[in-house]
């Protein structure tokens, strides 16, 4: 069963066996506004939690994407770097932005639950 976390900086993670599949929340994308350009991760890259390994740019702003866990970048996702759009309209499905070896599981206990992130954003917004 995939664990699934999040970030104070808006990035998810969807753990299955030590692999984690990274990308940005919808709320993250919502208040971006339209996505017109992405920059992922070169494979093989290792990454510190909390590293910017990854960019994203709107019409409003650009901002960079933090390694949720430490680790090794093991595939990117090409799709949403020709089609910046798709993350608009699926930030948590489709659009992920890159996968990650997990070097530290216990990292993961860093994170919130989707009840904690919900309240986080409540109370930050």
């Amino acid at each position: 069963m995939a664990t699934e976390r999040y970030t104070k900086d808006h990035e998810w993670i969807r753990v299955e066996d030590g692999v984690g599949t990274v990308g940005i929340t919808d709320h993250a994308q919502q208040q971006l506004g339209d996505i017109v350009f992405v920059e992922v991760p070169e494979a093989g890259r290792q990454a510190k939690q909390g590293d910017a390994v990854a960019v994203v740019e709107s019409v409003k702003a650009a901002s960079d994407v933090f390694a949720p866990v430490s680790g090794e970048v093991i595939e990117a996702n090409a799709e949403i770097a020709a089609a910046p759009a798709l993350i608009n309209e699926d930030a948590q499905g489709k659009a992920w932005f890159f996968k990650v070896k997990l070097s530290n599981p216990a990292e993961l206990d860093q994170l919130m639950d989707l009840a904690t992130y919900q309240e986080f954003v409540k109370a930050t917004s």
